[in-house]
């Protein structure tokens, strides 16, 4: 299989090295050319172009949201321009507050809305991808989880403290398996009850303790649609911030093609040939079946099957 393009392009500098020495986030902080997006709840700040298709982080100036008494106080740092090494920051609100700044901080609009109408660029996606991936943790890391005691913010975001036993924590992340079930010309695409009517998509499901991506395919798919997997192979990988996820992206052979499913999970399920995926990436199918927008990786798992032949 050829090699997949990343699905995420960087250009931001993320310092690790620098996060522990406070002098040097006070300065990048306190400089003219440093900048912040804002990130309220699960939607993010953004400029847009006139037809909305085209969407792009907007990034704010110290003096922008001290004019909407926004505070950068306690500011997230995601690192510095890759060229002008400006330092650039995450400002996370949650839903009220943003609400009330909802004039100012317009358009404020839904992250996962975005990434699956195909319309934020790469770019912003990633950095938008840290920035929330990052706020999440914070919203649900506000006391400690061995002790209870609140914790204290240290290296610009990416460690608490506990003020009392003084445990550490950093930003979880959770792998979760999403793969493309093959059956020699065939795919198989399920629809969830959680998904806009007619799309269907890969399967997915989070690795479990003591398991390694390949034996959670196989399990995942079993579980899903009664399927045993031979033959798995790596495709990619995403960030997918909704909460926290990195989606590991996989091929799957089958070894049969009864499908069984779990109503549970998958309310429909069942195998494509490459010509109906086709129309369906195209949106030209004769009963409007499509598929993810073509920021999620589960699409490019698609597309890449489909144009295989």
């Amino acid at each position: 299989m050829p090699p997949v393009s990343d699905l995420v392009q960087h250009a931001i500098d993320r310092r690790t090295e620098r996060r522990g020495d406070r002098a040097y986030l006070l300065e990048l902080h306190g400089a003219e050319d440093v900048k912040f997006l804002v990130i309220g709840g699960a939607r993010a700040a953004i400029v847009s172009s006139e037809d909305r298709r085209r969407a792009a982080v907007r990034w704010f100036s110290a003096a922008e949201l001290a004019a909407l008494n926004i505070s950068t106080a306690n500011a997230l740092f995601l690192g510095v321009e890759a060229k002008s090494r400006a330092g650039r920051f995450a400002v996370a609100l949650g839903d009220s507050e943003a609400d009330a700044h909802a004039e100012g901080l317009a358009p404020l609009v839904d992250l996962r809305s975005l990434v699956m109408q195909g319309v934020i660029g790469q770019e912003s996606f990633g950095q938008l991808a840290e920035a929330k991936m990052l706020s999440e943790w914070h919203a649900s890391a506000k006391y400690c989880g061995r002790c209870g005691a609140e914790t204290k913010i240290k290296d610009g975001g990416w460690k608490i403290i506990c003020t009392a036993c003084t445990a550490e924590q950093f930003p979880r992340v959770d792998p979760v398996v999403i793969m493309l079930v093959t059956h020699g010309e065939n795919c198989a695409l399920a629809h969830e009850p959680r998904f806009p009517e007619k799309m269907y998509s890969t399967l997915a499901g989070f690795v479990e303790p003591g398991e390694d991506v390949r034996t959670a395919v196989r399990r995942e798919t079993r579980e899903e649609i009664g399927i045993q997997i031979g033959k798995v192979e790596f495709f990619g990988s995403q960030p997918w911030p909704f909460p926290n996820s990195l989606m590991i992206g996989c091929v799957a052979e089958a070894l049969d093609d009864t499908i069984t499913i779990d109503q549970n999970e998958i309310s429909h399920a069942r195998w494509f040939g490459r010509s109906e995926v086709r129309d369906m990436l195209s949106q030209k199918h004769a009963h409007g079946l499509f598929v993810p927008g073509g920021h999620a990786i589960a699409h490019a798992l698609i597309r890449q099957w489909a144009e295989a032949k």
